[in-house]
């Protein structure tokens, strides 16, 4: 009767353990995890715990294996957005993260923190990559200041008819055809338009070369005063009015 006892003992106190909320320990060494470039790799230790929160029910398997796996894909999850030169950063993303308890399966409960590290060869290799990416992102930049100057160029009448004299002095009876072929060609916009303020003054100087006669501006104002009026902007519908002339010379078409 005794030894029946002693056998089962070690069953029931490994049952315990796993459904009594006891926290156990796991390690995940030398972990080679990718970076932002793929082939860059960070070196992570993980040091966490699991613990199993449904008494009574000892789970399936080793719960360990789940544990060290959700760690593991969490933390690939979050490096491969870093970079291993920015090692800092990294390291406050990835220990956010794991430090918040997770539940990769119901009833098992995970936290871990990470060490980051990163060999001399991946350095060496994220480096270059980013040597290489200034110097693509330089040319980038130049060529598209070159096809903008180019662009500003063609969209100039004047300008384009000296350029093109320069560039094929013996072809001048070509000119038309360019012209042609460049017909609503626009000028480049400067990079600081390219927001709302910029769409709503392009939308105003195109409205306003429209308005050929006192009549259409003086519609155009009054809409103007009503809308600010309606917007609550008391002292721009002043300013309107203030400056409306409908009389003013230049109102006309020439």
């Amino acid at each position: 009767m005794s030894l029946l006892r002693r056998r089962s003992r070690p069953a029931q106190l490994a049952g315990d353990a796993a459904g009594g909320g006891t926290a156990h320990p796991l390690v995940l060494s030398d972990e080679r995890m990718a970076s932002r470039i793929s082939s860059v790799r960070f070196t992570v230790r993980i040091t966490g715990s699991w613990q199993w929160t449904h008494p009574g029910d000892t789970g399936q398997g080793d719960l360990a294996m789940p544990a060290r796996e959700h760690l593991r894909r969490q933390a690939a999850g979050i490096l491969c957005q870093h970079s291993v030169l920015d090692l800092a950063a990294a390291h406050d993303a990835i220990n956010s993260s794991l430090t918040q308890r997770g539940c990769p399966m119901p009833g098992l409960e995970v936290s871990g923190m990470a060490e980051l590290s990163v060999a001399a060869a991946d350095r060496a290799l994220a480096e270059e990559h980013a040597r290489r990416q200034q110097a693509a992102d330089l040319e980038h930049g130049e060529e598209l200041h070159r096809l903008a100057q180019l662009q500003r160029v063609l969209a100039d009448p004047d300008l384009r008819r000296v350029w093109w004299m320069a560039q094929f002095p013996d072809r001048f009876n070509d000119l038309g055809d360019l012209a042609q072929a460049l017909k609503g060609l626009p000028a480049p916009q400067a990079a600081q338009d390219d927001d709302l303020r910029g769409d709503i003054r392009r939308f105003t100087d195109d409205l306003v070369t429209t308005l050929h006669t006192p009549q259409q501006r003086e519609v155009f104002v009054q809409a103007l005063v009503q809308t600010l009026t309606v917007l609550g902007h008391h002292h721009l519908t002043t300013a309107a009015a203030l400056r409306h002339r409908p009389h003013d010379p230049g109102s006309t078409p020439a």
